[in-house]
């Protein structure tokens, strides 16, 4: 399981070196995209011509006989990476559908170090890291979107567990602005954006707070977090 850099940083100022080891022994990968896994393994200095190399997609539009087609060559000794577009495989990114098929084919399966949005923004949030979930996505319709918020803002008070979940970018300030019309004034909002870029954002306030100002988010990634 192969992680890749949040945003444009440079790949190795946020990887460990131990994941190019890696990344120079493998021949077989295993991607959302293979023209932006390409370029990323370019970007990164692979030492193996690009061309030599297999690539095989799984994504969201992958069905369960195309996932079991991507684990025969391993099954027949090939060692894989799983590469995520950014952040990590498996969390809130394709590679979990394959790698509990492996697990079924006992299958070794190492996680290599590398960042997550999810765990980067709760890290700086101040919000409970002993006791959280991440939700994913909210509801696209709004009476549905305002209904999950206080679903989650009730859980984040009655069991003090950080509430956390991200939205499409260019539905960010929509997001926003139903949180701030629906939550309880004191409820605590997490908005971090852009994470590990120079001009990240990562702020917490209480909802009456952000009454009074409008986060610059609109078409960047952003993780959102409530708290008690």
């Amino acid at each position: 399981m192969f992680p890749t850099p949040i945003g444009d940083r440079p790949v190795w100022d946020v990887l460990p070196m131990f994941n190019r080891n890696v990344m120079n022994r493998v021949s077989y990968f295993i991607v959302e995209n293979v023209r932006t896994a390409r370029r990323f393994l370019s970007r990164a200095g692979v030492e193996r011509p690009i061309d030599s190399l297999q690539f095989a997609e799984l994504n969201e539009h992958s069905t369960p006989a195309q996932v079991a087609e991507l684990i025969i060559p391993i099954l027949n000794g090939t060692d894989a990476c799983v590469l995520s577009e950014a952040g990590v495989p498996g969390v809130a990114d394709p590679g979990a559908d394959l790698v509990a098929l492996a697990h079924q084919h006992e299958i070794e399966i190492v996680p290599l170090v590398g960042p997550s949005s999810i765990i980067l923004a709760l890290m700086a949030s101040g919000q409970n890291g002993q006791s959280f979930a991440f939700n994913g996505y909210l509801p696209v319709k709004p009476p549905e979107r305002v209904r999950a918020i206080r679903h989650f803002e009730k859980r984040a008070q009655t069991e003090n567990q950080a509430q956390i979940f991200i939205e499409t970018p260019y539905r960010n300030l929509r997001l926003f602005e139903d949180l701030i019309n629906t939550c309880n004034d004191n409820t605590r909002l997490t908005i971090a954006a852009d994470l590990l870029q120079p001009d990240q954002l990562i702020r917490t306030e209480r909802i009456a707070a952000w009454k009074n100002k409008t986060p610059d988010i609109h078409k960047r990634p952003t993780i959102f977090i409530l708290g008690a």
